[in-house]
């Protein structure tokens, strides 16, 4: 029984590390933008036919 009290008292303290670690990179802005990275990449050859066509 001893042993399923220890269990449960780590995973709790596992648990709220990630949550603390969640809240801090929410806070941090890393899930600001999600949008833009994922589409870059598909703009990427217009910016660079444009500015090559500059010069």
């Amino acid at each position: 029984m001893g042993v399923i009290v220890v269990l449960v008292l780590f995973s709790l303290m596992v648990a709220l590390f990630f949550l603390g670690a969640f809240y801090w990179a929410v806070k941090t802005g890393q899930f600001d933008d999600s949008e833009t990275p994922s589409i870059r990449m598909l703009f990427d050859d217009e910016i660079s036919q444009t500015q090559n066509s500059k010069h």
